[in-house]
């Protein structure tokens, strides 16, 4: 007589569902009470009028309309949404040539990766103090400095951005290009495409997923930028616009920031209002790119 054989697989399927509840359940309420809810009291808050919590008063889409109609967040806007544009080519550019030189058996690449990298292991602020100091030795000997001149902000802060984030995503790219097929780059060679014609109709559609990656996470690095920003330049130099004072290397977060916590004319539900909108317009932008660039991933 013929003795079944076990269903291994069932047996792991219930003991899965049975202790499902004890393994996830303290995740899932950590995530629920330290993530959802305030983030949900949040989207209420910037309906109201509050100094503390327990005292809001919902006034409906005031805090919106003082948002909208505030200058220095509609020039933090357009300053980070040019910096993030910037620093976005620039890092990817960069970051997928020194992946691309490193993966041609050169010598002492595994030296060069971990120098490469280890940028991104230093916090924002400690590299935006350094760099500070850096910049303002150099600009010193012209009687000059980084607070002084808008146009040294921005670019400060995209060198800062671009030596911190290129070795990060260069390991990602790494990672990308060696999971390219070696027989598409065979044949390519057989056929007697040049190395031109190979990167950019062989290996670069197969690095599509990590273009994607990264493509994502330097547009958001960029829009979500504070700590750099507020080390190096803490939005200097202050120019008056429309009568009002505007900080013209404050970005977005920095800007939020500078609302909650510094202006004592206006209510904490308009930072609270910006911080929803700034989150419509992550979200948004990520989604978008995400859909855009996941279309165009070539299948292996």
């Amino acid at each position: 007589m013929l003795r079944k054989k076990p269903r291994f697989g069932n047996s792991l399927t219930r003991q899965t569902r049975h202790w499902f509840p004890l393994f996830v359940g303290p995740v899932l309420a950590a995530f629920i009470i330290g993530f959802v809810w305030p983030f949900i009291q949040g989207i209420y808050l910037s309906f109201c009028k509050f100094r503390l919590i327990r005292e809001a008063k919902f006034i409906g889409f005031g805090n919106y309309v003082k948002a909208l109609e505030d200058a220095s967040f509609r020039h933090a806007f357009w300053f980070t949404a040019a910096f993030a544009i910037v620093s976005l080519v620039l890092i990817n550019v960069l970051a997928f040539a020194a992946a691309y030189v490193l993966t041609q058996n050169i010598k002492g690449s595994s030296l060069f990766r971990t120098v490469f990298f280890m940028p991104n292991l230093i916090g924002g602020i400690v590299l935006g103090y350094i760099w500070s100091m850096i910049f303002d030795g150099i600009l010193s000997r012209y009687g000059t400095s980084i607070l002084m001149n808008a146009k040294y902000g921005f670019w400060g802060l995209l060198i800062l951005v671009a030596w911190q984030q290129i070795g990060y995503m260069m390991i990602i790219y790494i990672a990308g290009l060696q999971s390219v097929p070696d027989d598409m780059l065979e044949a390519a060679r057989i056929d007697g495409a040049t190395r031109a014609q190979t990167l950019f109709r062989v290996t670069i559609p197969n690095v599509m997923p990590s273009i994607t990656i990264c493509t994502f996470l330097g547009l958001t690095n960029g829009f979500k930028l504070f700590d750099q920003n507020l080390a190096l330049t803490g939005g200097q130099p202050i120019i008056e616009q429309g009568g009002s004072y505007v900080k013209t290397t404050e970005m977005l977060a920095l800007n939020i920031f500078s609302t909650f916590y510094q202006s004592k004319s206006t209510s904490p539900g308009v930072a609270q209002a910006k911080a929803v909108l700034f989150f419509i317009l992550v979200a948004g932008l990520g989604l978008l790119q995400l859909n855009y660039t996941r279309k165009r991933e070539v299948q292996q």
